[in-house]
């Protein structure tokens, strides 16, 4: 007999979250948690769902790769003429939602978004395979193509156009997230999860308790 989606379900039992133990800073938080999953050998642990809106408030969803963070927020590239780049340059606010269940845990962020300096851009970019900078130069992100053979030529002629100095794209760079509000989630039994909220207040945090 086909097993019933509405029938799939998991206990969750491995840890509690509670006020007393967590950071008053968000950051110092995520620092905990990051090394924790770091450290459970987690596939992708770096792996992020990014949300983003038209300016109509018309949401598209997708899994972007962590980058880099710091306290003033967390990083991710693409390539700016794509789908969620026009839509950031309309509507420059975004959600990341990490989900590592391994650990039972997820962390929420939201918060404004901003294009990373042309330097750490280019730090990066230089820092990636070859066959990586070549893809930012030969794939017109998120635009209709007619064949895969149209990618496949253009790295051929991008290959013997640059050899192994290839330079970034102008239209290919980062973004960083600045969080204006954290939440961090920790399963719990009976679908009574802890779930600890941090929201910007100024130059500082509050830090509350939210119903499962």
């Amino acid at each position: 007999m086909k097993p019933s989606i509405a029938d799939i379900r998991k206990e969750y039992r491995l840890q509690s979250l509670d006020e007393a133990d967590t950071a008053a800073d968000p950051f110092t938080q995520f620092d905990r948690w990051w090394a924790e999953a770091m450290a459970s050998e987690i596939t992708e642990v770096n792996a992020m769902t990014l949300a983003t809106a038209t300016k109509e408030g018309i949401p598209s969803a997708r899994i972007v790769l962590l980058k880099g963070y710091d306290s003033n927020g967390f990083i991710f590239y693409t390539n700016y003429n794509s789908h969620k780049g026009l839509q950031l340059a309309d509507n420059p606010h975004a959600s990341l939602v990490f989900f590592w269940k391994e650990l039972e845990r997820q962390v929420r962020i939201d918060g404004s978004v901003e294009k990373t300096s042309a330097e750490t851009s280019d730090a990066y970019f230089l820092s990636r395979p070859k066959g990586s900078r070549i893809g930012a130069w030969a794939s017109p992100q998120s635009h209709v193509i007619r064949h895969r053979r149209e990618i496949e030529e253009r790295v051929l002629s991008l290959e013997s156009k640059y050899g192994e100095e290839v330079p970034r794209p102008p239209h290919w760079g980062g973004y960083i997230v600045r969080p204006e509000k954290m939440e961090f989630w920790q399963g719990r039994s009976s679908r009574l999860h802890d779930r600890i909220v941090y929201s910007r207040w100024e130059d500082d945090w509050t830090r509350e308790r939210l119903a499962p």
